[in-house]
């Protein structure tokens, strides 16, 4: 690449920014012009997060010898305030500023990493005015002439990709990392990384809703808070936020919900000592795609029946690790006072999607229509809540045990709808003890939301349905394609949820 008078001059001035990344931004984009219009630079906490990192780069003084004490941020924010934006500018910064720096981004999910973090890199790579300096792909940003040595990587966060995440060996220059949704990262890889902070002018950026209540993310404002700058941005108070979408959160959820502390406030969770199935399981279960499964795990369906007024009639199905891939359906409360009607449409359903085994919930109409539909030769197996649970003496009924499986099966894996409303119906459910040792859940009538979802997924739990019978090859085939597709992440599915 030839270098010109223009080149050179734009070298000179990025070369002030070393320790100035909110000039760098400022001067990188054309800010108000083309696709910029409206837009006139950073919101405030931004500015604010921008000048720290500046101050912390003039504390430390890097020389470009001897190795200085390592620049940690910790972000802890609602939804939507702009953080893929400010780590797309952080990231052409330090490439911009730094000759050789080496850098590793990830994220909690390859489909985060890849639509969000990488995208919004690529938008405003574009846009930079250093921006062909640097070659940019799907998972990687290079200088055009220095790819080996100058080069920013997204890597995967699984923990047997912990390596990726060891010494980055950049000691003259700028050694460093940046983790988005950082609740979710695997501790191995917060362990691994540490060791890559100890040469040169090492920095880690993380940002994320806060939804877990341990780990290293949660440390950072707590036990490690002395070597961390730390930030907790309230989604009201950022330019971009949806502030319609926020009031209703708050009116349906309460200021002080854990709902509206992670999502809106920036704060941790209380994570109620009873709350049965912990919020940062349901969240990670939310944010894994579409989930494994193998040729012959059986396709179960769960049909929790409403009896009219504001509960719904809904239609979960599962395969596998995987609650996400086959559609959802709900039948609004005033459609499903007429029985036929009900068993009309759920033959519908039940022919579009074939499952291999059907647990329908029994209780008052219930009985009739699961009759009804095992006359027309489907296979439905009546289940009713409050019977007893196979395993009584550690569950008070059926209901409470089919939960508990459930449970498990998101905390090992499971793989279930990004949607808030069944976020709310699992994370809201209470437990306890009675005074026979058996495990009791807050009844239905109790609950500020009903679970009629929840508990559609929770039918699917019913009982083990046995693999189904398939031809080896074929058997052999998926569990081929499952290997194979170990190392994919999937794009999140649209909600599918519909109303008849």
């Amino acid at each position: 690449m030839k270098t010109t008078d223009v080149d050179m001059a734009i070298a000179d001035q990025i070369s002030q920014f070393y320790a100035d990344p909110l000039g760098f931004v400022m001067f990188a984009f054309e800010w108000n012009h083309g696709d910029l219009v409206g837009f006139h630079g950073p919101d405030d906490w931004q500015r604010e997060f921008l000048n720290d990192v500046g101050t912390a780069v003039k504390d430390r003084k890097f020389d470009g010898v001897i190795p200085v004490d390592p620049i940690r941020m910790a972000t802890a924010s609602g939804h939507g305030i702009g953080k893929s934006a400010l780590s797309a500018w952080l990231i052409l910064w330090v490439m911009s500023t730094r000759p050789h720096s080496k850098g590793v981004v990830t994220a909690n999910t390859g489909d985060q990493l890849r639509t969000k973090t990488m995208s919004e890199l690529t938008k405003w790579h574009r846009r930079c005015i250093t921006h062909y300096w640097f070659e940019m792909t799907t998972m990687s940003i290079a200088h055009v002439s220095h790819s080996g040595t100058w080069r920013v990587d997204a890597q995967t966060c699984r923990e047997e990709n912990s390596e990726a995440f060891a010494g980055l060996h950049a000691a003259s220059s700028t050694p460093w990392y940046l983790f988005d949704e950082a609740s979710a990262i695997p501790e191995k890889i917060w362990e691994v990384s540490r060791g890559g902070l100890t040469d040169g002018e090492p920095m880690h950026f993380a940002f994320g809703n806060p939804t877990r209540n341990d780990g290293s993310f949660k440390e950072c404002f707590g036990r490690q808070s002395h070597r961390w700058i730390t930030k907790q941005v309230d989604s009201r108070t950022a330019k971009m936020t949806n502030k319609k979408l926020i009031e209703e959160w708050l009116d349906d959820y309460g200021e002080d919900s854990d709902f509206v502390r992670v999502r809106v406030r920036g704060m941790f969770p209380r994570g109620g000592d009873m709350q049965f199935i912990p919020g940062d399981s349901v969240f990670e279960s939310m944010k894994r795609g579409i989930g494994r499964y193998l040729g012959d795990d059986p396709l179960i369906c769960g049909v929790d029946l409403a009896r009219g007024g504001s509960d719904n009639c809904m239609i979960q199905f599962r395969r596998g690790q995987d609650a996400r891939s086959e559609q959802v359906y709900s039948i609004p409360g005033e459609k499903s006072r007429d029985s036929m009607r009900v068993v009309s449409l759920l033959t519908t359903v039940f022919d579009r999607h074939k499952p291999d085994a059907i647990f329908l919930d029994e209780t008052g109409l219930g009985g009739p229509i699961a009759d009804r539909l095992n006359q027309l030769g489907y296979n439905v197996v009546g289940i009713n809540f409050g019977s007893k649970a196979d395993d009584s003496k550690k569950y008070s009924n059926k209901c409470v045990e089919m939960w508990w499986r459930m449970r498990e099966w998101i905390m090992k894996g499971g793989s279930i709808y990004d949607e808030i409303r069944l976020e709310r119906e699992l994370t809201e459910r209470e437990y306890w003890h009675n005074d026979r040792d058996q495990l009791v859940l807050t009844k239905k009538k109790d609950m500020e939301v009903s679970p009629d979802w929840g508990d559609a997924l929770a039918l699917t739990f019913a009982y083990v349905v046995p693999k189904k019978e398939v031809q080896r090859g074929m058997l052999d085939s998926a569990i081929g394609l499952r290997h194979n597709l170990d190392n994919v992440e999937y794009d999140p599915m649209d909600s599918m949820t519909v109303d008849y």
